[in-house]
């Protein structure tokens, strides 16, 4: 099979977009950062950012009434795909027209659109994003920050160190602007968290008055942005700065808002940024996708060791071990890409509506939370993997691992911390649960739960023998495998809450106690919703090696959580030990397939340049299926 086939069904329906976008890259001045100074890399990422401002791309999340190209889901798209490049140019113009420039469209309202969009858009502005303070980075509600409002204009100020503007992208050397999120205070009553337009530099460059600018300084990875620390004395801001979508404020004082709610304003407000979160769950997938393109090549090359009775010397990808390692990682990476796909299909639709659905609304920013989660942390592992499994040449700056592991480092941090962000999936389930069973009587959600436990052994888990391997293809059952267990997983955690939170205990505690339970929860519902995508991309391609791999995805999950199907009486030991025999010989059965699923992604070639692949161009599959054929 070629690899475009596979291409084309990766693409989907954004594939003329992705072309675009990797063509446009194909065509950049890369350089690998490693050998560069902290200047040097943020000066060519910044030239390289003014190039990328004179193509389509950066206008693409825009309205069309403004100079956009009012494609909400291919600015994700082409973030996600600028991830195979230099990481700090896609973090750069994720800061720029992501951030700050979804900022003010999302939160702002027509006079700053007309005033500001189209600098923004062409990069006559550049801006950055001031949410997170030393002392709040997750718990955005109660940032310390004040915009206090005098009767004529909004005072901002920094009370205290810890409430810094820290970790801001543009910020230490090129952002002329900032949105500011500070505790609104007008009337002497506090309103929540709002964004603030607050200019910071002149355009000489120079810091204005009452704003200090520090520098973060070198980083672990993605030194091409420049990070700092932001901190207001005073600083006056009128009273239009206010990006006041969600609350204004007149003239005498007076504060609106079309919700009530301080909490549910809040909360809404931030629902509406998650393209950010989004764009990062897509462009640490294409991390990955580069390292397990490299590591294939490499493995698919690379001999070590003679077999007893040959002279020659096997390839790497040949041995179990080796394909252990990179074929369950190349499976999450293609399931990862079509959940991706999904989302991002989802969030344009709901983002191009004037007035979304609340649920659907809520959906989305749980689904974005727990894909963001699952597939920053994959990266990690993943490039972790593709780096050992290359050896020592693997940790050499010229084979591109090394920076690919610290520049996607940070990812499981920002745009939401993991942890937090799975506690988020989870309560979002609670709160869907309790809405469930509110209307039942105790002995009736006895009944209902304890007949849903038969169902679950006897009838949504058929009988699986020991050398009945072929029914764990089956991908019903792979569905109701997930399903059954995230529905367990969640009735557990709900029924544990419920019976902790009797009589006079502490609703902290009670939650605080049962963080396993809670986090167990939300990955076992988003690795279901990442196989569901999986399957429904398989059914609507058809494609047999799709489908091969989409069973490796399902079979590696369950061996990988064996300990709770084995415990919780889903499976046998037999039957579990058949699980990993099924996990090896998919593995094998995709072992002569490797290097045309890593060619599918399509990556230019320029940024494939890894020292380790140059030495024998093309060899790799010419020469195994040359092996293969003198075997037998």
């Amino acid at each position: 099979m070629e690899p475009s086939a596979i291409t084309e069904i990766l693409d989907g329906r954004w594939a003329d977009l992705r072309r675009t976008v990797r063509e446009q890259l194909a065509g950049v001045d890369y350089r690998e950062a490693s050998d560069l100074s902290t200047a040097e890399h943020r000066a060519l990422v910044f030239d390289q950012l003014h190039a990328l401002a004179k193509t389509d791309g950066p206008r693409l999340g825009f309205d069309r009434e403004y100079g956009g190209g009012g494609d909400i889901g291919g600015s994700v798209v082409a973030f996600e795909t600028l991830g195979f490049g230099d990481l700090s140019l896609m973090v750069k113009a994720g800061v720029q027209w992501g951030l700050f420039g979804g900022a003010v469209q999302l939160l702002g309202t027509r006079r700053h659109h007309e005033r500001y969009l189209a600098d923004i858009m062409d990069l006559t502005l550049p801006g950055c994003f001031a949410m997170t303070e030393t002392g709040h980075g997750s718990d955005v509600q109660h940032l310390r920050t004040t915009a206090t409002y005098d009767g004529s204009e909004f005072v901002l100020h920094t009370p205290h160190q810890s409430a810094r503007k820290d970790y801001i992208g543009n910020a230490a050397r090129d952002g002329r602007a900032a949105v500011v999120f500070a505790q609104l205070i007008t009337d002497g009553r506090g309103r929540g968290v709002h964004a603030f337009l607050v200019p910071i530099r002149d355009t000489e460059g120079n810091p204005l008055a009452g704003v200090s600018i520090e520098d973060c300084g070198r980083k672990g990875g993605l030194n091409g942005v420049d990070n700092g620390r932001l901190s207001f004395d005073h600083v006056r801001v009128p009273r239009e700065n206010l990006l006041d979508h969600y609350g204004q404020v007149d003239a005498d004082g007076t504060y609106r808002s079309p919700i009530d709610s301080d909490n549910r304003r809040f909360f809404t407000m931030l629902g509406t940024l998650i393209r950010g979160r989004v764009s990062v769950a897509g462009s640490a997938g294409s991390a990955a996708k580069r390292a397990l393109t490299i590591a294939v090549r490499y493995a698919d090359t690379r001999r070590q060791f003679n077999r007893p009775d040959d002279a020659r010397e096997v390839v790497l990808l040949d041995y179990q071990s080796h394909q252990r390692k990179l074929l369950p990682a190349l499976a999450t990476t293609y399931a990862m890409h079509f959940a991706q796909e999904e989302l991002t299909a989802t969030l344009h639709e709901l983002q191009s509506t004037a007035d979304p659905d609340d649920r659907r609304q809520r959906e989305l920013e749980s689904r974005a939370a727990g894909i963001k989660a699952l597939s920053t942390w994959h990266a990690t592992a993943a490039i972790q993997t593709c780096r050992e499994a290359c050896g020592g040449a693997g940790y050499l700056a010229e084979n591109l691992l090394t920076t690919l592991k610290a520049d996607t480092d940070v990812f499981t941090t920002f745009e939401g911390d993991n942890t937090v962000l799975l506690q988020l999936v989870a309560k979002g389930l609670l709160t869907n649960y309790r809405s469930h069973f509110e209307d039942l009587g105790t002995l009736a959600t006895a009944r209902f739960v304890a007949e849903q436990f038969v169902g679950m052994v006897t009838e949504r888990l058929p009988n699986i023998g020991r050398d009945d391997a072929d029914a764990l293809h089956d991908r019903a059952w792979q569905l109701r495998a997930f399903e059954d267990r995230e529905a367990h997983v969640l009735d557990g955690l709900a029924r544990r809450l419920r019976r902790a939170a009797s009589g006079d205990a502490d609703p902290f505690e009670v939650f605080n106690s049962a963080q396993d339970h809670v986090l167990r929860a939300g990955r076992a519902h988003t690795e279901r919703v990442v196989l569901q995508a999986f399957a429904d991309a398989v059914e609507r391609s058809g494609n047999p090696l799709l489908d091969r791999l989409c069973s490796l995805y399902a079979l590696h999950v369950v061996n990988e959580d064996l300990g709770w199907f084995l415990a919780h009486g889903r499976l046998t030991t037999g039957r579990g030990k058949a699980v990993n025999g099924a996990v090896n010989a998919l593995c094998a059965e995709l072992r002569p397939h490797a290097r045309t699923l890593v060619d599918a992604f399509a990556i230019p070639e320029r940024f494939l340049d890894a020292a380790v692949l140059r030495e024998e161009p093309g060899r790799q599959s010419a020469q195994w299926q040359h092996d293969q054929a003198d075997n037998r």
